[in-house]
């Protein structure tokens, strides 16, 4: 993976031409930028868009206490926006409120919400309205997976997955738009997956949930937009120091070589995730609405589809499980 980047000067921020003497460096294309497997925030951070790219922004993260959703919210912040962090675990988003305020001065609202049901988003926007006013960006970012054959995936598993993923993107979607979106404008980045692109194996409910999602994208995109409301996917590849990481075999992965079959030959980090969402939700993404950026490493091209491996590290967990 090589060196990572690290900031200069206050707060790791690098000056416009050391940031340009990184890049110059042999093969900082590919460089990926530090980050922290732990659901901290980050000791240095180097400005690579401008510092004040969302600047008087404010923007609704669900999600947003852990993994992707919390360095995503950080790294806004960074850039001079405003955050609610939203998920069913009010203890969660409310530390991580504390971390993301203590290291950014910005202002960070942590809420309590289940994408599912529709009420309980409702109370959480007003509450975001009543904060900060307006809400300019959305991320639906809350998610559920697990490896599971089709052939054992409990019915109600399965309804809970689309649940969660695809009704609850809608849900959150929706309600922002009635309440704020409609009226002025924003941009909406929902977080998905390429497990449909080939037929991942052992991930049926998660590929189809996301799968949707990015059709809902391309539909919102083409309703929306003379509302001046931007709608994208964004689908990361595997990324370290997540849950899912974790939970869908990071740590094989990493025993296994599965890298050596990456075009980048690594996982991703949260950082670099959280830049391609700032790119999304940025100005600099003006032009942009209805697609999905992958953002992957090239994975979902190469990377192959064992279902022997993956079913014996499922009944491994199973077993470990019991």
């Amino acid at each position: 993976m090589g060196r990572p980047w690290v900031g200069a000067g206050p707060c790791g921020r690098r000056t416009g031409e050391q940031c340009r003497e990184a890049m110059s460096q042999p093969g900082s294309a590919c460089q990926p930028p530090p980050d922290v497997d732990t659901d901290d925030c980050l000791q240095d951070y180097s400005y690579l868009f401008s510092p004040d790219i969302l600047k008087g922004k404010a923007a609704f993260i669900t999600g947003g206490g852990s993994g992707i959703g919390f360095r995503v919210a950080e790294v806004f912040m960074r850039h001079g926006c405003r955050t609610i962090i939203a998920s069913r675990n009010l203890q969660r988003v409310a530390e991580a409120a504390k971390k993301l305020e203590a290291a950014t001065g910005q202002r960070c609202l942590p809420l309590s919400l289940d994408v599912r049901q529709p009420q309980t988003i409702l109370a959480a926007v007003d509450e975001a309205v009543k904060e900060f006013e307006r809400i300019d960006i959305l991320v639906n970012n809350a998610a559920g997976n697990f490896l599971c054959p089709a052939s054992a995936l409990s019915f109600s598993a399965y309804k809970t997955v689309i649940d969660i993923d695809t009704l609850g993107t809608f849900n959150v979607s929706k309600v922002l738009y009635e309440k704020c979106l409609r009226d002025h404008g924003g941009v909406i980045v929902n977080i998905t997956a390429t497990l449909s692109y080939r037929g991942q194996a052992l991930q049926v409910h998660a590929g189809t949930a996301k799968a949707a999602v990015d059709a809902m994208t391309r539909h919102l995109a083409v309703e929306w937009g003379p509302n001046n409301i931007r709608v994208n996917s964004l689908a990361p590849g595997p990324i370290a120091g997540t849950e899912g990481y974790r939970r869908l075999g990071g740590a094989r992965a990493e025993a296994d070589s599965y890298f050596d079959t990456v075009p980048l030959h690594r996982a991703g980090n949260k950082t670099e995730i959280a830049h391609s969402v700032l790119y999304l939700a940025s100005p600099l993404a003006s032009y942009v609405t209805g697609t999905t950026l992958v953002v992957d490493g090239g994975s979902w091209l190469t990377s192959p589809n064992n279902f022997p491996a993956l079913l014996d590290h499922w009944a491994m967990e199973v077993k470990k499980d019991k």
